[in-house]
């Protein structure tokens, strides 16, 4: 490269440069580089080590060590002064130096703090190298440690060191507190595996194919970094065919992860429909006038993990895929499939499609990631997962407001209970089992301000009518009774009489049928895409309670006129809205008044509670106590599921 070319460069560079701060100046942003020195104080950090000579991300070069010349620099390195200054002169003669056979030989000496570099020594090396896009550059290091704190940046930084000393990775970077684990098991590792230099440069080839496609995309546009796109990529898609996989293929699939890429920069990425909404379906019926949409049959597939035979949850919603069968009959073809019965989750997905199906449910939590390949595989096929708070734009998911009918079971117990002490059984630490169990707390302390709550946890060991009747404890909370149109001892609240049997008073049920209907209604008449969700672009969970119909309360024969009387009033009240579980004086465990009586909790407030109420004896079980069996559904809807440390393959980004 000849002066008159460098120079050229410089001013390219010049222009980037002065484009760059007006930018800045625009939205209120410095112009100039970072300052190290304005950034630390001696509180801020614990110790400096000294990582030697590395390839750094020239990316995430922000900064300087010390003020010195940053006013010679835009934040984005590019030069600001003219080219027959000083400044410019030696630009450019390092510009020569860098297309030579000589090259820029000396590394840069700069400080890394929280995965950003600040220059000590070669700005201008850092301009040049910059002004190319070159991806790395070399650089003598020195790590800046933090103090240890609760703030989740620096959370973040020490488990990013930690996933630093296996990986050698600067480039990876993450915002959410485990990623760096879970991206350590999604990709085959042990946790404490040290990589080799071959995994180094098989995975930095295959990220930078995806990083230069989502660039292609205008990926930078959508807030969201390439780490986070990868995360979404291995939720379907296996790492390897980024190294099989042309550019264009690459930007195609991306393309039509979009949705859920998207969703990794907005704050709060689920919209949860807590309601039918009737307004949406008669706007339903104008866009089907106006759009000639019209379906006038359905294929319809119900995915269960088990049979109904061997399990009470797949009867439970069995009996839902019968019940819309009759109500729709004519307007609906169904057919359920059992997953072992076809090989696996996502040949049974294969198998649906295949047959001819429309629409599809998933009818178990576990089942979320083979619809999530389904979806994106067949984005024509219209697929519900039974789970709740999944981030995912390709299907919905649904689940049903237990805690609303155990509020009205704890009030029959503690109305019903010889003494103040109650057994519960829980199944799994989830997304809103905390809830029932403490509406059902607050259910008993309605009829009962003296009652205790005796926890049990079925994904624990020991046997729950053993050790409650050892306390004397005759009115137990069993598990719910799985369908409407039976009830058996040990589901419900049952009372356990002096000569041992048992006595069924009460129970929950599940009227999965009757959200089936609605749903299948919606598409029917064209209002799918706008019921209660107004074209959101946020993934869409159903939430539905006794106000649609989903979930109900049974009352066993033999209770008390006085207790009928008083739970049809608590199931009328929460149907009209003039009832909740909540709104009343609560106060947890731990001593903290989470309700004054004044307000009402909102949606998000019930379904991520963590805590129990004061009248609660028991605790929430930790992972590592929770029985083998159970686990796969605490890693996926696990309230601490966040917390879990990953297994070595897990997908679960």
């Amino acid at each position: 490269m000849n002066r008159q070319e460098a120079t050229e460069q410089y001013q390219l560079a010049l222009k980037a440069g002065q484009r760059f701060q007006k930018e800045c100046v625009l939205h209120g942003k410095s112009p100039y580089p970072q300052v190290l020195g304005d950034i630390l104080n001696e509180t801020m950090y614990t110790d400096v080590v000294d990582l030697g000579l590395l390839q750094i991300p020239t990316e995430q070069i922000v900064g300087t060590k010390e003020k010195g010349r940053t006013s010679a620099f835009a934040a984005n390195f590019m030069p600001l002064l003219p080219a027959e200054s000083e400044f410019g002169i030696k630009w450019i003669s390092l510009c020569m130096a860098h297309l030579s056979s000589e090259g820029i030989r000396d590394p840069i000496e700069c400080y890394e703090y929280l995965g950003k570099f600040y220059v000590q020594e070669g700005n201008k090396r850092v301009s040049v190298m910059k002004s190319y896009d070159a991806p790395l550059i070399p650089a003598h290091v020195i790590r800046v440690i933090p103090t240890y704190s609760q703030d989740p940046a620096i959370q973040v930084y020490f488990e990013f060191m930690q996933f630093y000393q296996l990986s050698g990775l600067y480039q990876v970077t993450f915002d959410e507190l485990g990623s760096y684990a879970k991206l350590q098991a999604a990709l085959g590792y042990e946790p404490d595996h040290v990589w080799t230099d071959g995994e180094r440069q098989r995975f930095l080839s295959g990220f930078t194919y995806l990083k230069e496609a989502y660039t292609k995309l205008g990926g930078e546009a959508t807030g969201v970094s390439v780490s986070d796109a990868l995360k979404v990529w291995l939720r379907v898609y296996p790492f390897e065919d980024l190294k099989k996989l042309t550019g264009s293929e690459i930007q195609k699939r991306l393309q039509i992860l979009w949705g859920d890429i998207k969703l990794q920069g907005t704050p709060t990425p689920i919209a949860v429909s807590t309601t039918a909404n009737e307004k949406s379906e008669n706007r339903g019926i104008l866009n089907r006038l106006f759009s000639g949409v019209r379906f006038g049959h359905l294929n319809v597939a119900f995915l269960h993990e088990k049979g109904p035979l061997d399990s009470a949850w797949a009867n439970s919603h069995d009996l839902g895929c019968q019940y819309v069968a009759k109500k729709l009959k004519g307007k609906i073809s169904v057919r359920s499939y059992i997953i072992s019965e076809y090989g696996g989750a996502d040949e049974t997905m294969d198998r649906a499609v295949a047959d001819g199906a429309q629409v599809i449910f998933g009818t178990t939590p576990t089942l979320m990631m083979a619809c999530r390949k389904a979806a994106v595989k067949y984005p024509k096929v219209r697929i519900l997962n039974c789970s709740v708070s999944m981030p995912y734009t390709g299907i919905r998911s649904y689940y049903s407001r237990v805690y609303e009918g155990k509020f009205i079971t704890g009030a029959i117990a503690g109305a019903l209970a010889t003494n103040d002490h109650i057994g519960y059984v829980a199944n799994y630490p989830i997304l809103g089992v905390p809830a029932s169990i403490n509406a059902f707390a607050l259910g008993a302390q309605l009829t009962n301000p003296r009652a205790k709550i005796q926890l049990h946890w079925s994904c624990t060991p020991g046997t729950a009518l053993d050790l409650f009747t050892r306390k004397g404890i005759s009115v137990i909370s069993g598990l719910d009774t799985p369908n409407p149109d039976q009830l058996e001892h040990k589901w419900g609240i049952y009372q356990v009489k002096e000569d041992g049997s048992l006595q069924t008073l009460a129970s929950p049920v599940s009227h999965w049928g009757k959200f089936y209907e609605k749903m299948l209604r919606s598409i029917l008449n064209g209002s799918w895409d706008h019921l209660d969700v107004d074209g959101t672009e946020k993934a869409v969970n159903y939430w539905w309670g006794m106000d649609a119909g989903v979930i109900d309360v049974r009352l066993g024969e033999n209770l008390p006129q006085g207790v009928v009387q008083l739970a049809d009033f608590l199931r009328k009240g929460i149907v009209e809205g003039t009832i909740a579980p909540f709104a009343r004086p609560v106060r947890s465990q731990d001593g903290v008044l989470r309700n004054d009586g004044s307000k009402w909790f909102s949606t998000d407030d019930i379904l991520y509670m963590q805590w129990l109420c004061d009248n609660v004896e028991g605790s929430i079980p930790a992972f590592d106590e929770i029985l083998p069996m159970s686990q796969p559904v605490v890693r996926l809807l696990g309230i601490y599921r966040d917390r879990i440390p990953p297994e070595k393959g897990e997908t679960l980004l």
